[in-house]
């Protein structure tokens, strides 16, 4: 989506039923875009230490998907965005209806929250695939009535990728994980050792934990499994 410098580009949040994102539900196009994007990356270490020491290795566990904090901004004087009014504008609350049962609330034909993406210019939020973990509305502004006739929605999105694109994000073939991997003409131990975890020498533990005879003649089409590598760098 390039930003078209002769119009201004708007955010828009557009909801999918599946994964894929490949049917438009609906859009909700903001009316003012954000001042400010705030962009949170956090790994997870595990927190276990030995008995009877003073400290413990901070040890990968696994990563919290992105999330994208923003303001959207919400108005029902009719004031534009250029700061003309016009004439016909809808409620605070109706804009606010409309956002909530696009993002939040569960839909009732796939029993849970829509799928989303944000679109905005070339930056971070170009397609963010994402869901809304929360949000929270602040008031203002009151009419005779009570009415609101201006609110922000403080949200939350948690980046939501497919899973074929998140892995070749997440580099998979890290000798942290565990792998498993099918047996092709011509692969033998030493040689899927060295691919997994860039050395042969664990071939015969390899051959220990999956039940092989003979290393030297695989059989194609078999399953072996290549557990983690520990912090001496030995198989767990």
């Amino acid at each position: 989506m390039p930003l078209n410098f002769f119009k201004l580009q708007k955010l828009k949040v557009t909801s999918y039923k599946t994964a894929a994102r490949v049917k438009q539900k609906a859009s909700f196009d903001v009316m003012f875009n954000p001042a400010s994007i705030s962009v949170r990356h956090e790994n997870k270490f595990s927190k276990l230490q030995g008995i009877n020491t003073k400290g413990r290795i901070a040890k990968y566990s696994y990563s919290n998907s992105d999330e994208i904090k923003l303001d959207i901004v919400l108005d029902g004087t009719g004031v534009t965005n250029l700061g003309v009014t016009t004439l016909f504008r809808k409620s605070v609350a109706t804009q606010i209806k409309e956002f909530m049962d696009m993002c939040f609330y569960m839909d009732g034909d796939i029993h849970q929250p829509k799928f989303l993406k944000i679109q905005w210019g070339d930056g971070i939020l170009k397609d963010f695939n994402c869901r809304l973990q929360s949000v929270d509305i602040e008031y203002s502004m009151f009419d005779k009535s009570g009415a609101s006739l201006h609110a922000v929605l403080k949200t939350t999105f948690v980046s939501d990728e497919d899973p074929d694109k998140r892995g070749l994000l997440e580099n998979k073939s890290s000798p942290d994980l565990t792998h498993t991997r099918i047996v092709k003409s011509g692969d033998t131990l030493p040689l899927l050792s060295k691919e997994i975890y860039g050395s042969s020498q664990y071939y015969l533990r390899l051959a220990q934990i999956n039940n092989i005879n003979d290393f030297r003649n695989l059989t194609p089409g078999q399953e072996i499994i290549f557990p983690p590598l520990d912090r001496n760098g030995a198989i767990e």
